[in-house]
């Protein structure tokens, strides 16, 4: 989880959270919604940046070859 800290002069609800933020309070937020918040830099500043969690490597499959002909040149 990423967190953020509300600095907005009144406490404000916030039904993502489900409760209520005070001023200068620091709170979790998930990770996918992290940049929903600090993009009203008015509001929200970042305290801790999401995680960034390195995905496995995918695996590949070989292209598909065209058919061989059977006759010959």
């Amino acid at each position: 989880m990423a967190r953020v800290r509300y600095i907005g002069a009144e406490p404000v609800t916030v039904p993502e959270l489900g409760r209520t933020v005070q001023p200068d309070e620091l709170v979790e937020v998930p990770d996918g919604r992290f940049d929903g918040y600090v993009c009203q830099p008015g509001t929200w500043e970042a305290a801790e940046e999401p995680k960034t969690v390195t995905a496995a490597p995918k695996k590949t499959t070989p292209a598909a070859q065209p058919p061989r002909s059977t006759k010959e040149a």
